[in-house]
């Protein structure tokens, strides 16, 4: 078995916090926050995976406009206000990333987001310039869980699928990334990232000499 010499992680709910009513409360206050995010009209996931996949939110919101149009302002208040979003950091992550970069271990992103958005969050989140290389899928034009942005990512980072562990979040996610090869694990925390690393050798125990 060929062990993992890479290590690819997710951004949104594995390095940083992603709370979409944070930003769209700023707008149009809690209540209308959690009315949108619930709301049958609009399934806000699939809303904000179109432009994760690379269109535009002037297109997303044109679609607002034209087919639900009470959840319009709805929708601009989530692209005005987007850095309350994601504004803290998952705890724990940021230190198992700097002690992979002190190990010299290749440590990527690949990330589900916005390319309209993309620019500023290396301001916001000073970690993210510790990895080598981000995959962003609205600059690409691919989104997680499409295999195809597993393969893009792979080539990019230039290691064998097998070569990369990867964590996500999201299952479906994880099982397209070992549907393409990948070792790939579900991230709940912090330390069990950490001890998955451990596992893998990517990362020394506290007992490791």
């Amino acid at each position: 078995m060929i062990r993992p010499t890479a290590v690819v992680l997710d951004l949104g709910n594995v390095l940083v916090r992603w709370d979409p009513h944070a930003a769209i409360a700023a707008g149009v206050g809690d209540a209308e926050a959690a009315a949108f995010l619930a709301t049958d009209e609009v399934d806000f996931l699939a809303y904000n995976h179109r432009q994760d996949s690379g269109d535009t939110w002037a297109q997303g919101e044109a679609w607002l406009a034209e087919h639900h149009p009470r959840w319009l302002e709805h929708g601009r208040a989530y692209r005005e206000h987007f850095w309350r979003s994601v504004a803290t950091l998952v705890p724990g992550t940021a230190e198992v990333l700097r002690d992979l970069a002190a190990a010299g271990v290749p440590t990527y992103a690949l990330t589900n987001w916005s390319a309209e958005f993309w620019p500023e969050a290396g301001r916001l989140h000073e970690e993210i310039a510790l990895f080598r290389d981000v995959v962003v899928s609205g600059e690409v034009g691919v989104a997680k869980p499409d295999h195809t942005v597993y393969r893009l990512s792979a080539e990019r980072f230039g290691h064998a699928p097998e070569e990369l562990y990867f964590t996500d979040d999201s299952p479906r996610n994880v099982e397209a990334a070992r549907a393409c090869g990948w070792d790939a694990e579900v991230f709940t925390d912090a330390p069990t990232l950490r001890a998955q690393l451990e596992r893998r050798g990517l990362l020394s125990g506290p007992d490791t000499p």
